[in-house]
């Protein structure tokens, strides 16, 4: 049965989370936000177009890998205290993730290759100002290609 989008965040286990211990650094060093503590992303995948057995198989196979991603089904729960903000590209911008992804999932199900959009969830843990964290989504959101991604 198809239902209309599936939600599925992807979030690398800790040991492989490069993307967001870099992303740490570089705020505190180019941003000087010395009061930040740790930083998370995780990828954000909204999928139409495939049945649950389909979800299922891609879920485990092509937006996650078991031994490294943690991986959420519509929604997930932040801890106590992080600011969190979303980037998405801008409607017409290329979102090679959300392309190479339904790239996949239409390799798997030999079908019409489903409607994948993407967006990266940061969170954002430490003693930081409004201030600080609206630098730090002003520096995190390139507004040439990308926006501040809703809900």
């Amino acid at each position: 049965m198809l239902k209309n989008v599936r939600r599925i965040f992807v979030e690398k286990r800790t040991g492989f989370d490069i993307e967001a211990r870099s992303m740490l650094s570089d705020l505190r060093e180019n941003l000087g936000i010395k009061g930040l503590e740790a930083v998370r992303v995780v990828n954000r995948y909204d999928v139409s177009g495939i049945t649950d057995k389909e979800y299922a198989a891609a879920r485990s196979t092509i937006f996650s890998e078991a031994p490294v991603d943690q991986v959420y089904d519509e929604y997930f729960a932040c801890a106590p205290g992080e600011r969190v903000f979303g980037v998405e590209y801008l409607p017409g911008q290329f979102d090679q993730r959300a392309d190479s992804a339904a790239q996949c999932v239409q390799i798997l199900t030999q079908k019409e290759r489903p409607n994948i959009v993407s967006a990266k969830i940061i969170l954002l843990k430490g003693k930081i100002s409004e201030e600080e964290f609206l630098r730090i989504k002003a520096y995190c959101i390139n507004p040439v290609e990308s926006r501040e991604a809703s809900g």
